[in-house]
């Protein structure tokens, strides 16, 4: 909210925010794998709003 707000993502961490979208991305893969819905959803949700950040990250930085 505050990125979208202030144009800004300065004070975010590249690296750090391309690792977690890594990590939630490929336990999505394993909630796709074990047919698990809660992982799922769980971690399309997470993908979809960090996405979002890493996006605004690349575009005002």
């Amino acid at each position: 909210m505050k990125t979208w707000r202030y144009r800004s993502a300065k004070d975010l961490s590249l690296t750090m925010f391309i690792c977690f979208c890594l990590g939630v991305f490929l336990w999505l893969i394993y909630g796709i794998y074990m047919s698990s819905k809660p992982i799922i959803v769980a971690n399309f949700v997470t993908f979809i709003l960090a996405g979002t950040i890493l996006y605004f990250k690349i575009k005002y930085d």
